[in-house]
């Protein structure tokens, strides 16, 4: 009898390892997991951790080990190009990493190579008792139809073909790289923006140089190519040298250490670079690529480079690949818990698909651009524009899902409903932005956005407005609507429907389907825990006064975080952000029944229709 697992995960890069790391968090989930490499990496390949994954991985626990390894931190560009005569380069201008206008609490780029960012992975794993089966991968697969709890039959193979193993699952999922062998069984294709296949070699070690910005991130555009300079902390750098189609087709010899670094001095002449150590090199060939399908069935899925390529020179790829499994695994996880409707599997799709055909379009231009040897002011310009006009995209903060039911969008003109379009700084599809508040149960000032950590739960924001009596009455209606047995709120509970008091349940005493918090527009002494509406008196460690003493950026005194989101500082609202940190819709706080039907409406189309068909004949 075949072996039955709930997932099994091809390919251990970072993509890989971040769904199994997801999941584990989540579940006990029975992780079926290989990789066609004997060896994890150990130096080298992908190196940028870009703002937004920062965020992700924090709410997982998994900067503090990331900072361990003292990564470089990239605050600043600088851009290089020809001088007008051809015969050496110049900085002709610099940016933040980040812009102004990207809300952040990190700006910069974290660097990091992939050795060390799986080997992180990799020790999370084990102590969740995950382990990868190496040299092992994926040699067949076949979907039986719905009717079938493990509807999926996956042969494995080992590399060295004496050892096979037949196992049932319910989902796999393929981050098995650019060469996917499971986009390739499901015979999946690859659709290519451009036809035009970009050749890259890349160094790291540690150098010695006059070029003066050695330690910044730099492009530089020479009438010899292009080049880009990463540095990665603790006196190491990677470069990266473009090179021709027509030196492409000998990549062993352009491939080589000293090729690599003779192309990298003719390309920063006049300024010489020499190499103490090396740690690592390599070339290879790259396309701008996206998958025609993510998914199949929603039970077969791929991610990462199987389903979308492009250039290293926005550092982009592990970072979407790393935003697609995480983005799978919550709803995979939804949908196993019976919170979740198995169609809504699809929306990961849907978001995925559609934020890296945006992200390959830019690729495409940006390539274009670095490509050209055009030493024209003109053309620097525009170089420089594009970056900069693309920095919220390339923090990962630009990423913007579309209406779905997973995020709603409200009619502005229709002023009947409560449901919003968008606010200042809070729209549905666009991830919650940071802000600062103080927890009234023991006078700490807090990140908001990073009080409860990834659990896979939704989370329902309560910004109350000022403790007068219309908007007591508006939170008191709003908490006694949610808690009557009609409510999905009421239905979507865990064992016995009573609430979990405990501190380890303080984020869900309810279900793990939701959280709550709230936040007065008033000083802390004044917000009294015990006067609040039965229904969000559990929620003890979650209520907070906007009145953060702090004076860094995401703070400013009481109403700020009002304020900041665009809520009227004493109408307030709430916000319901989704369990990877996106807003799922924006609700005004009103007296009487519409706030708490508009809540209704957006969990009840999530829920499975078992539990929705119920709680309509419980209404009637």
């Amino acid at each position: 009898m075949p072996e039955e697992y709930d997932v099994v995960v091809v390919g251990a890069g970072p993509v890989g390892l971040m769904f199994s790391a997801c999941l584990a968090r989540l579940g006990s989930y029975k992780i079926k997991h290989v990789d066609n490499r004997a060896e994890p990496t150990t130096i080298g390949r992908a190196d940028g951790i870009q703002a937004r994954t920062l965020d992700v991985l924090n709410s997982m626990g998994l900067k503090r080990p990331i900072w361990a390894y003292n990564p470089g931190l990239i605050y600043e560009v600088a851009f290089w190009e020809s001088t007008a005569d051809r015969k050496c380069i110049q900085r002709t201008g610099t940016s933040k990493s980040y812009p102004d206008h990207v809300d952040t609490r990190y700006p910069f780029t974290t660097i990091l190579h992939q050795g060390r960012i799986e080997s992180i992975f990799l020790e999370d794993l084990r102590s969740h008792a995950v382990e990868i089966q190496r040299p092992w991968t994926i040699r067949a697969a076949r979907y039986r139809g719905p009717g079938s709890e493990y509807p999926i039959d996956v042969e494995l193979v080992s590399i060295d073909g004496l050892a096979t193993e037949t196992i049932k699952t319910k989902y796999l999922f393929g981050a098995d790289g650019a060469r996917s062998a499971v986009r390739d069984l499901f015979k999946i294709p690859m659709v290519y923006k451009d036809p035009t296949v970009h050749v890259w070699s890349v160094i790291d070690g540690v150098v010695k140089s006059d070029f003066p910005d050695m330690q910044i991130k730099c492009t530089i555009r020479s009438p010899h190519g292009s080049c880009m300079i990463i540095p990665q902390g603790n006196n190491r750098v990677r470069i990266y040298v473009q090179i021709s189609p027509e030196q492409g087709k000998n990549l062993s010899v352009y491939a080589s250490q000293a090729k690599i670094q003779h192309m990298a001095n003719r390309i920063l002449s006049p300024y010489r670079v020499e190499w103490e150590s090396v740690d690592w090199h390599s070339a290879y060939h790259i396309g701008q690529g996206i998958s025609q399908r993510y998914s199949l069935d929603n039970r077969i899925f791929i991610g990462g480079d199987a389903c979308h390529t492009h250039s290293p020179k926005a550092g982009q790829g592990m970072n979407y690949g790393l935003l697609d499994s995480h983005n799978l695994a919550w709803k995979l996880h939804l949908v196993e818990s019976g919170l979740m409707r198995p169609e809504m599997l699809h929306t990961y799709e849907e978001e995925r698909r559609a934020v890296a055909s945006r992200l390959i379009e830019f690729d495409a231009t940006y390539a274009g651009l670095f490509s050209s040897h055009n030493p024209s002011q003109q053309t620097n310009d525009e170089f420089l524009r594009i970056f900069k006009e693309n920095s919220l995209l390339t923090s990962g903060y630009g990423v913007e899902y579309p209406p779905n039911i997973l995020t709603r969008i409200g009619d502005a003109a229709d002023i009947s409903r409560p449901l919003l379009s968008a606010l200042q700084r809070v729209q549905p599809g666009r991830s919650f932005p940071p802000i600062n508040v103080t927890r009234v149960i023991d006078a700490c000032e807090i990140q908001l956005e990073r009080e409860v950590p990834f659990n896979g739960s939704f989370h329902v924001y309560v910004f109350v407005g000022e403790q007068n009596h219309q908007q007591q009455r508006a939170l008191t209606d709003l908490a006694g609507q949610l808690s009557r047995q009609e409510s999905v709120f009421s239905r979507a509970v865990d064992n016995s429907g009573e609430p979990d008091l405990s501190y380890e349940s303080r984020h869900n005493p309810h279900s793990a389907l939701y959280t709550f918090s709230v936040v007065f527009n008033a000083v802390r002494v004044s917000v009294e825990i015990s006067s609040l509406p039965q229904f969000l008196l559990p929620y003890r460690y979650h209520i907070y006064s906007d009145d953060a003493r702090s004076q860094k950026l995401h703070a400013g005194g009481q109403g700020a975080a009002h304020a900041r989101l665009g809520f009227n500082p004493r109408e307030g609202g709430v916000v319901v952000v989704r369990p990877d940190g996106y807003v799922g819709c924006i609700v005004r706080l009103t007296e009487g029944r519409a706030t708490a039907e508009e809540l209704n409406q957006y969990f009840s189309d999530i829920l499975p229709r078992s539990q929705t068909n119920e709680l309509i004949r419980s209404m009637m």
